[in-house]
């Protein structure tokens, strides 16, 4: 029989899945796993009607390939094959990799290290990765388009790709013995994890709406200008 810690853990990790940050962290997880799948698939099939192409068409040039031209067929379908799947795989995301990461990838690729640390944290720091997870994607539009020279770059790589990998993984060098404790009259590390990554999804909420405010000011400008020139020369015309 499981302890009381565990029994409210299962229970926290039960109501995480079925919230709608939950379920939306599982659809997007499932539609990247699809889309990876349906890539390798299209590559696969293109290289394989690529060789049989080249085997028909030196057939028709050079005459029958015979069994030697058919076994080079299957030989070069399986070394591409191999390639393929070999060239489709991306690295796995490690902080280091992140601190250097391209910004328009940044978003993305920090949600996917987040998610590989998902089972060595308590509940509550789930269910935050959850809410992270949603800012992440929020902002990421709005990284791609950004400058990475711009303070506002430089400011979410720091965010994203360095301060919040170090909360997980200074969380993580807590002994486990000693996380759901208080320490020094203080809230326990699971706590402070917790908070921490509450505190993180908030910053990157207000960053992704003063990023948004830019864009918005832009479009107001763009439209003003657009009434000035052309309904103001029209009201002109009509006096």
């Amino acid at each position: 029989m499981g302890t009381s810690d565990d029994i409210i853990e299962h229970a926290a990790e039960f109501l995480r899945r079925i919230s709608p940050e939950g379920r939306a962290a599982a659809r997007r997880r499932r539609e990247r796993r699809q889309a990876a799948f349906r890539r390798i698939a299209r590559r696969l099939v293109l290289a394989s009607i690529v060789i049989l192409g080249a085997a028909l068409a030196a057939g028709l040039v050079i005459g029958p390939i015979g069994i030697n031209g058919l076994l080079a067929v299957i030989l070069a379908m399986v070394l591409a094959w191999a390639a393929i799947l070999m060239w489709s795989r991306s690295p796995e995301p490690t902080p280091e990799r992140l601190a250097t990461s391209d910004l328009a990838q940044l978003p993305a690729q920090t949600e996917e290290w987040l998610e590989k640390q998902r089972p060595a944290l308590p509940a509550p720091a789930q269910r935050q990765l959850d809410a992270l997870a949603l800012s992440l994607e929020a902002i990421g539009p709005q990284l791609a388009a950004l400058d990475p020279r711009l303070p506002e770059a430089i400011e979410a790589r720091r965010l994203i790709g360095d301060e919040l990998p170090e909360l997980v993984r200074g969380y993580q060098r807590v002994p486990p013995s000693l996380r759901r404790q208080p320490m020094n009259g203080g809230p326990s590390p699971d706590k402070q994890l917790a908070d921490g990554l509450g505190t993180i999804g908030e910053e990157i909420a207000r960053m992704n709406a003063r990023l948004a405010d830019g864009d918005l000011k832009a479009l107001a400008t763009q439209n003003r200008f657009l009434e000035i020139k052309y309904k103001g020369d029209g009201e002109m015309g009509e006096g």
